[in-house]
């Protein structure tokens, strides 16, 4: 059974990966046009959260842990790609962490 230092690469992306959308996310709210960011922050609250369960998942060596990064890669995906629209700081650090994390999650399932 694969556990927490087997995982540990794919793991810390997707602790960062979910801090900086979180970020990305709470930052949009804070941008004037709110509502033209809504899909934004939608995607990164998302994100924030498979991100979150994939780590928490291979961190406890979950038989799952291979689909749940699998779904994750993806979700990572759609919120490197909206984020890569917006020109503010917060979205180019959370697009940053999503293609790393997406990577390190395709590497792993």
């Amino acid at each position: 059974m694969k556990n927490y230092h087997d995982y540990k690469e794919c793991i810390d992306a997707c602790l960062q990966c979910a801090a900086l959308c979180n970020h990305c996310a709470s930052g949009d709210t804070q941008e004037k046009d709110v509502n033209m960011m809504a899909k934004c922050i939608q995607l990164c609250m998302e994100c924030a959260a498979i991100c979150y369960a994939a780590a928490q998942l291979m961190s406890l060596g979950s038989s799952q842990a291979k689909e749940v990064c699998f779904i994750c890669a993806q979700l990572c995906d759609d919120c490197y790609a909206e984020c890569s629209k917006h020109n503010h700081e917060h979205c180019k650090e959370c697009a940053a962490a999503c293609k790393k994390c997406a990577e390190a999650c395709r590497k792993m399932a």
